[in-house]
């Protein structure tokens, strides 16, 4: 009589193999699961402050249409901090970012607080101005046509935000999507380097 491998792996294999298979499936689904769940709640790209010539120096001329049809000069908001933020629709870290300037802004509307200006880096005025007005932001966004206001500043792309002293001076500088307790925790710092 010849053995083949059917009847040598008796009669449970067909069930043992099934089970093996389920076992092996559950696991892999498992393992992907937790993995979508880590890559979900981890953030997708931290803020770097970055040391650029301009920390130290006057902030560069800041002027220009904004997104709602008024205007505005860096000028004219000498004596209170400014946040500028550079931003686009399309960049996904801005997408990001967004909720968090939403909330800063709030927390900052009194005249005397620091301010928000944006600045559209790359992007078409309407599109951009859709952005703004499907998530909440309310503050100036400058247009930046030419793209003049962004090289002025040496951005390379968006989200890149420079805080600018009451005086007018550039003291900090971060590339990448910020947060409201991280804004507020590097404006602390910078009115403390100024008292």
């Amino acid at each position: 009589m010849t053995v083949t491998a059917s009847d040598d792996a008796g009669p449970g294999a067909p069930t043992h193999r099934r089970h093996t298979a389920r076992w092996v499936a559950g696991i892999a689904l498992v393992a992907c699961a937790a993995l979508i769940a880590l890559l979900a709640t981890s953030p997708a790209q931290t803020v770097t402050e970055v040391d650029t010539p301009l920390v130290g120096q006057t902030a560069p001329a800041l002027a220009g249409p904004t997104l709602s049809g008024g205007s505005f000069n860096l000028e004219a908001w000498r004596g209170r901090w400014v946040v500028v933020n550079f931003f686009a629709s399309w960049c996904a870290p801005c997408q990001q970012e967004q909720p968090e300037l939403v909330a800063f802004a709030y927390a900052h509307r009194s005249p005397a607080d620091a301010a928000l200006v944006g600045v559209v880096f790359d992007d078409s005025a309407s599109t951009a101005r859709d952005f703004m007005r499907s998530t909440g932001g309310t503050w100036p966004a400058v247009v930046d046509a030419g793209g003049q206001i962004a090289l002025n500043y040496g951005v390379r792309g968006p989200p890149e935000t420079f805080i600018v002293s009451p005086a007018g001076i550039v003291v900090a500088h971060f590339d990448g999507p910020m947060t409201n307790a991280s804004l507020d925790y590097w404006l602390a710092r910078a009115e403390e380097g100024q008292g």
